[in-house]
């Protein structure tokens, strides 16, 4: 077995399963350390800009790979998108909403990495998650011209080629073959996006899993203060 195809047959299987038992097993034993460890209240400067971009880009640029990679090619048509217009979607929108989480996060690396307090505060594995998902950020950035020069070539082969691949991963029938002619910066992207599932369990982002529908149907909570006779 060689080194391609352990990475593009094997490890999305490893990184996917440490992603749902470890997610699992740290649910049930140590919910307490299931949070954001938010640390604004040590530090306010900048945030509203820096965490509205990051969060909006990333959860955006997640919303698009599941969308052009793992929704059916044939939906696309169905809908009337050619495989070229779905492209240039991917690029504008990838450039937009990647711009936007590059520079929201790297205000949240400067602060988490250079604020005395935030940095006494947190954890290392809080300032490495986030520089993970920024070198990881940068290498789907890096892609951008790739697939330009591809679409005005009028030529959606390594799209097509990705998307057949996480479909392929998905229905347990792995085909790393489709990636032979595939440029390495998309592979290497697509390895660093792979570990952050490896890396998920173990780190803030299984906030990420726990959404607070519950306030919205929440009892009021009455407030009185306390008065001196």
């Amino acid at each position: 077995m060689n080194l391609q195809k352990f990475i593009f047959a094997v490890y999305p299987y490893i990184a996917l399963t440490v992603f749902f038992i470890g997610s699992w097993i740290r649910y049930d034993h140590e919910q307490y350390t299931w949070k954001t460890d938010s640390s604004q209240l040590l530090s306010k400067r900048h945030m509203l800009f820096a965490s509205n971009f990051f969060h909006i880009g990333i959860l955006a640029i997640f919303g698009g790979h599941f969308a052009g990679l793992v929704l059916p090619h044939g939906l696309w048509l169905a809908l009337g998108v050619s495989d070229m217009q779905h492209q240039w979607l991917a690029i504008a929108a990838g450039s937009v909403f990647g711009l936007m989480c590059l520079a929201g996060g790297l205000v949240l690396w400067l602060r988490r990495a250079f604020n005395p307090r935030v940095r006494a505060a947190g954890r290392s594995m809080d300032l490495f998650i986030l520089s993970w998902l920024m070198v990881t950020l940068l290498l789907g950035l890096s892609t951008i011209p790739f697939s330009v020069g591809h679409a005005s070539h009028d030529n959606p082969e390594v799209m097509l080629a990705l998307s057949g691949w996480v479909q392929s991963i998905l229905t347990l029938n792995p085909q790393p073959e489709l990636l032979d002619q595939v440029d390495p910066v998309f592979k290497t992207h697509m390895f660093f996006g792979m570990t952050v599932f490896l890396l998920f369990p173990f780190t803030r982002l299984v906030h990420i899993l726990t959404a607070p529908f519950n306030y919205l149907g929440r009892a009021y909570q009455i407030v009185r203060a306390k008065r001196r006779a």
